[in-house]
């Protein structure tokens, strides 16, 4: 995470609008620590999608959190890092809240929606290993060509399902734990969103983040996704945002507007 990034993301809060933060490098880490620090100053992770050429870039969602746990903490820490501006004089990094940021943008880079993309794929190479027999010739050699070059991408798209499968899992497990609840959008995206949270922030009021439709509700209803359990009491059940705790402070002043401290 760079000091620019920082004092970017942080100018751009100050609208009290979404923003939209872009990693050239495909860093996760770097995406979860400024998730992190917009935590701490009245947004939440939203979203995260694969951009750029060749998919190289990585370009993360965060909206303003208007739950009074989260402009308490804003306001707090406002109060407390008031050159928070300058990207270096930000509240450190906390081991469990980073952790879990990056369970959350790793599952929903490569979660069920990935897994279906991969099927559409093996679904792609077979009908492009037929058409590949044809146009050399449609012999029976050129059937067993085909069927060699299907074999061997097929067994790298296994290998990868596989993978990804086990990942998914281990993320999924990680956030269970800390009490999140999985969720499906309206187009059948599952995600994971915080214990207590009132703002189901899939399904796609950002443009290229969803589906939804223009002049929808910002924030339309999610049900439990299929396959899940129906969310329920979670034990130990983790903190609430701004109570004491691995994501803040308890609130101590009324908060002032996001991304910018209290005027005094």
């Amino acid at each position: 995470m760079s000091k620019r990034q920082t004092q970017k993301m942080l100018q751009l809060m100050a609208s009290g609008e979404p923003v939209e933060l872009t990693s050239p490098m495909a860093s996760v880490k770097k995406l979860a620590r400024l998730a992190f620090v917009a935590q701490q100053f009245g947004y939440e992770y939203a979203d995260v999608r694969q951009g750029g050429g060749n998919n190289s870039q990585l370009k993360m969602l965060i909206v303003p959190d208007p739950s009074p746990q989260a402009r308490a903490r804003a306001a707090q820490n406002w109060a407390q890092y008031p050159n928070a501006h300058d990207g270096v004089s930000v509240p450190p990094l906390v081991p469990d809240a980073f952790e879990l940021l990056k369970a959350r943008i790793n599952f929903d880079l490569t979660g069920k929606s990935a897994e279906k993309r991969m099927g559409y794929g093996a679904i792609g190479v077979s009908i492009g290993s037929v058409i590949i027999a044809y146009r050399l010739g449609g012999t029976s050699d050129d059937f067993v060509i085909a069927g060699i070059i299907w074999l061997a991408l097929m067994a790298v798209f296994g290998i990868g399902f596989v993978v990804t499968r086990k990942r998914n899992a281990k993320f999924a497990r990680r956030l269970q734990a800390a009490g999140f609840a999985p969720v499906a959008d309206e187009t059948g995206r599952v995600r994971y969103l915080p214990p207590g949270s009132g703002t189901p922030y899939g399904g796609g009021p950002y443009g290229p983040y969803g589906a939804q439709a223009q002049g929808a509700p910002p924030f339309p209803q999610q049900q439990p996704a299929p396959g899940y359990a129906q969310p329920g009491p979670y034990a130990p059940q983790p903190p609430a945002y701004g109570q004491p705790g691995p994501y803040g402070v308890p609130p101590q002043q009324a908060p002032g507007p996001y991304g910018q401290p209290p005027q005094h």
